[in-house]
């Protein structure tokens, strides 16, 4: 569940409930109102919050769907192999369906484009046995803030560089660019649609 915390406009005192990144808090009571509220430490530590946490995020998911899963399970027909495939949608369903549900609606498309994209990818890397971020990596590699006279031209230079490498024809990929690969994989899976 996203953690909610209120917020106070200064300038009108009224409440927003708005959500928050997730981070430790403590309770403490308004002295004020009386009311019971979060507070939120700023210092969050991200890779634990992304990552860390993901042990224990599954076996939150198993209490709650793996009942369900299993009684699915039984009173299913079909050979083990078909099980099993309705076993792994309906579990990257849910996840999904977890996923986008738990952000605003603007965030959830800017999301759902980027998990498109990434799976499309992903499909990329594993049709050529490639790893198309790493190639990208180290093409750019090869511009060094040296040889710029601000920071803003190298960050140009490096964009410059980073979108004509997704556009121009790679070796991996049989010198089809990694764009072109990726609507592809986009089209194939309906995700541009």
């Amino acid at each position: 569940m996203t953690t909610r915390k209120n917020i106070r406009n200064e300038d009108d005192k009224s409440a927003n409930n708005v959500l928050d990144k997730p981070s430790d808090t403590k309770l403490e009571i308004d002295p004020n109102t009386g009311l019971v509220e979060n507070v939120f430490d700023d210092a969050i530590d991200v890779d634990k919050q992304l990552f860390k946490k993901n042990p224990r995020r599954v076996r939150a998911l198993k209490d709650l769907w793996y009942d369900e899963l299993q009684n699915a399970l039984a009173n299913s027909d079909g050979s083990e192999e078909a099980k099993r495939e309705m076993i792994f949608m309906m579990i990257a369903n849910n996840i999904l369906d977890i996923i986008l549900g738990c952000v605003p609606d603007e965030t959830a498309l800017e999301v759902s484009y980027a998990l498109d994209n990434t799976i499309a990818l992903s499909h990329v890397n594993k049709k050529y046995d490639c790893d198309l971020i790493e190639e990208e990596r180290k093409a750019i590699s090869i511009v060094k803030r040296e040889d710029y006279d601000t920071d803003d031209d190298f960050s140009r230079a490096l964009e410059s560089i980073e979108d004509h490498w997704w556009s121009i024809g790679q070796p991996q990929l049989g010198m089809r660019s990694a764009n072109d690969a990726i609507i592809e994989m986009l089209r194939k899976y309906e995700l541009n649609e």
